[in-house]
């Protein structure tokens, strides 16, 4: 007989919290943060549907596992909800352009949200106040897993974002198909028995699997909430275990930073939305770079020091290979890269780090110019933070600091910005919206709420029933 300790435990704490949070129970400032974040992760997923083929492979295999109720983003075509989850996880990071946690190595809403939206394709009594609630509740979960540790889950070896995604999202899927504390204990158990992000996921320089590896987390998450409804049980203590999560992964813990006001405090509010479609480590010094353009021709930039700390090692290291990226995932983890082509172009898009953009010869040579200035007192509360000095060959030096980049809840992108921003990606998608309709679908989404069916999300008056994509990769 299965021991049932929900009560009693932190996992059972966390997961009796999970069932108990309410649209109607939560701050209307969770609710706009969680919709912002919703927006911002639909948006960068539909670029990513006309952009990504490094995400195609995931999206054959899906539509090869027959159809069912859940869309496949970039098709017309639907599968089962694991298939759904599966294909379009890995259209949620290829871009490298969805929101972060600065304080926690997390992107909490990535796998999370392809996993919640083909569980509510499949249940059309799912609306936007429980799917929100279930939203609110695995980002906040996501965050706190990844600062909850007492020592890294680096250091055994473990690549953290979608890790602790994929445990979080598995307990709000179960929220959303309607279980109790048991369901929910019983999802993020299951959910481990998937768990494998290495970290060469990272440190490999060419592979793709740092785009696209959250369409494990996001299958996993809707398998094992699936599972659990269907009666499936794991482990009585699946985080605290004495070989459970924390101890596997993360060394041992968890600190109190996994319960810490919880139920009050929705970490999922305090994300950071990327201007840019690039590694969020780069960000302050590309948003230094175009302010210090403002005042130099690139031309006259003799040499740039980029201050650095632990964080941003990989960024600049090894400083011959980031200066001359071979494929785009390098350059978006290039601080020189990023910084040189900000200083020439006066921007940083979606088109910034194809082959021709990396091939330009001026952004190269200003890409070896830019070195590191190591600051030995930041650690990870750095990590969105960063200075640059250009030394001009007239001997003036300017520079200019950035203490949290844009984006950060410290020095906010406006809900205008991310409208802009979600017309931007919708207008790149494999069946582009025009401007007027991916408006009109940024504006029901950002007023989503009770009543309204969340299988409706992407939804486009004039663009037949649905946002119904497909691709030339196919």
């Amino acid at each position: 007989m299965f021991c049932d300790k929900t009560e009693s435990g932190l996992s059972g704490r966390i997961a009796a919290h999970i069932a108990d949070v309410r649209y109607d129970a939560l701050r209307e400032g969770t609710r706009h943060a969680t919709r912002r974040a919703l927006l911002d992760a639909l948006g960068v997923t539909l670029a990513a549907s006309g952009l990504a083929a490094e995400a195609m492979p995931y999206r054959r295999l899906a539509l090869a596992q027959g159809a069912g109720p859940a869309r496949i983003i970039g098709t017309d075509r639907r599968a089962h909800p694991i298939a759904a989850a599966f294909a379009n996880g890995a259209l949620a990071h290829a871009m490298d352009f969805g929101d972060a946690y600065d304080r926690g190595a997390a992107h909490p809403n990535a796998a999370l949200v392809p996993a919640l939206l083909a569980l509510a394709d499949a249940d059309s009594g799912i609306d936007g106040g429980h799917f929100l609630a279930a939203m609110a509740a695995g980002s906040d979960l996501a965050c706190r897993l990844s600062i909850a540790p007492k020592g890294t889950f680096e250091e055994g070896g473990w690549y953290p974002p979608a890790l602790v995604g994929l445990v979080a999202s598995a307990a709000a899927c179960a929220k959303l198909i309607g279980l109790g504390a048991d369901g929910i204990r019983d999802a993020m158990g299951l959910a481990m028995l998937s768990a494998s992000f290495p970290g060469e996921i990272k440190y490999d320089p060419i592979s793709p699997l740092r785009g696209v590896r959250e369409g494990f987390a996001a299958r996993g998450a809707v398998e094992a909430a699936l599972l659990a409804q269907a009666g499936a049980h794991a482990f009585a203590e699946p985080l605290e275990g004495r070989a459970g999560f924390f101890a596997v992964y993360a060394g041992g813990g968890p600190t109190e930073a996994l319960t810490g006001d919880l139920g009050t405090r929705f970490l999922g509010d305090e994300v950071s939305f990327k201007p840019w479609p690039c590694c969020r480590g780069t960000h302050a010094y590309i948003e230094a770079a175009l302010t210090l353009r403002q005042s130099v021709d690139w031309r006259e930039i003799e040499r740039a020091e980029a201050e650095i700390g632990p964080v941003q090692e990989m960024l600049i290291r090894p400083h011959a290979a980031k200066a001359a990226p071979e494929n785009a995932i390098q350059a978006k983890f290039s601080i020189p890269f990023t910084t040189a082509h900000a200083l020439i172009h006066g921007a940083v898009s979606l088109d910034s780090f194809g082959d021709m953009a990396r091939a330009d010869g001026d952004v190269r040579a200003l890409a070896r110019r830019v070195v590191e200035r190591r600051n030995p007192e930041w650690g990870r509360e750095h990590a969105a933070s960063g200075s640059l000095t250009l030394f001009l060959r007239s001997g003036e030096r300017l520079e200019y600091a950035v203490p949290q980049a844009a984006g950060h809840p410290g020095n906010p992108l406006p809900d205008a910005a991310l409208v802009e921003k979600f017309i931007l990606c919708a207008g790149r998608a494999a069946m582009p919206l025009d401007a007027p309709q991916a408006a009109g679908a940024a504006a029901r989404i950002l007023d989503l709420g009770p009543g309204v069916p969340a299988s409706n999300l992407l939804q486009s008056e004039g663009y037949s029933s649905e946002i119904s994509l497909r691709t030339d990769f196919d």
